[in-house]
C-alpha cells in the first residue's frame, strides 16, 4: 500500500521518514483518531512530523480517488449502470441515488465566510453530496461546500449535474431537497393517488437505504469523521 500512494522511497537523512513509516503513521491514526502525540509515541516520531505526514498521505490518496470513485461518463457506461439498477431494484431509467450529509468540521476563523460553514442546527459542518450504484459504490463525492448551502444548489454547480446536461437518458433518485429535472427524480409532494403513493414508497426506500447505507459504510472505516445525515 505504501508503494502503490508514496512510491518507493527510504530516504531517512535528515530526519526523513521512508514510505513505509509514513502509511503506518496515517494508517494508525485513521484507524484510532485522537491526540497525534498518543501517535507519535506509539510509532516513536515527533509530533509535528506526524502532523505534517497525516495532511501529505491523504493528498496522495485523494489524488487516486478518480481511480474507484468513477461516475459514468458516455452512453456505453450509463446504459450498464442503468441495467445493473434495473435488475436489482427493479426502478427504469435509474443509475443510483444522490444525496447530501453533513460533516462536521471545527469552526472557521481564519476568513471572513466561516459563518457559512454553520449549518441550521447550529454546528460548523461541511455539505458533502454523494452518488453510489447498485453496487452500493461512491461514484461522485463533491466535498467543497459549506454546510448552510442548500443541496440543490451544489447538484446544478456540480461535475455530475454536468454529464447529465450531455447524456439525457437517465435518472438520479433525490428528496425533495431537490427540485424536479428530466434527470432527477424526486418523491411526489402530496400524492393524490395509491399510484403516487406507491411510486414514493418504492423511490424512498431504495434511494434512502443504499445512499444511507452507503454513508454509514464509511463512517464504520474511518472513525475520524463524525458525520450527521439529513435524509
Amino acid at each position: 500500500m505504501a508503494e502503490h500512494f508514496l512510491g518507493t522511497s527510504n530516504e531517512t537523512r535528515g530526519g526523513s521518514l521512508d514510505s513505509f513509516t509514513k502509511m503506518k503513521i496515517f494508517l494508525r491514526y485513521a484507524a484510532d483518531p485522537g491526540f497525534q502525540t498518543g501517535v507519535a509515541e506509539d510509532i516513536e516520531v515527533s509530533q509535528p512530523a506526524v502532523s505534517y505526514t497525516i495532511k501529505c498521505v491523504a493528498q496522495k490518496i485523494m489524488n487516486k480517488a478518480h481511480i474507484w470513485i468513477r461516475f459514468p461518463q458516455d452512453n456505453e457506461a450509463i446504459q450498464g449502470e442503468k441495467q445493473r439498477w434495473l435488475r436489482r431494484y427493479n426502478f427504469p431509467t435509474a443509475i443510483g441515488p444522490i444525496d447530501c450529509t453533513l460533516i462536521r468540521i471545527k469552526k472557521i476563523y481564519v476568513n471572513r465566510h466561516g459563518n457559512e460553514y454553520i449549518f441550521r442546527k447550529q454546528f460548523p459542518a461541511l455539505n458533502v453530496q454523494a452518488t453510489c450504484n447498485a453496487e452500493e459504490y461512491f461514484t461522485s463525492v463533491s466535498a467543497e461546500w459549506p454546510g448552510s448551502v442548500h443541496d440543490s444548489r451544489i447538484w446544478r454547480n456540480s461535475s455530475v449535474c454536468r454529464v447529465f446536461r450531455t447524456f439525457n437518458n437517465a435518472v438520479l433518485l433525490g428528496d425533495q431537497g431537490y427540485g424536479i429535472e428530466k434527470c432527477l427524480m424526486i418523491p411526489y409532494r402530496n400524492p393524490a393517488t395509491p399510484r403516487e403513493e406507491a411510486f414514493n414508497n418504492l423511490l424512498k426506500r431504495d434511494r434512502v437505504i443504499i445512499i444511507e447505507r452507503c454513508f454509514m459504510y464509511f463512517v464504520d472505516k474511518h472513525k475520524l469523521i463524525k458525520i450527521s445525515i439529513y435524509l
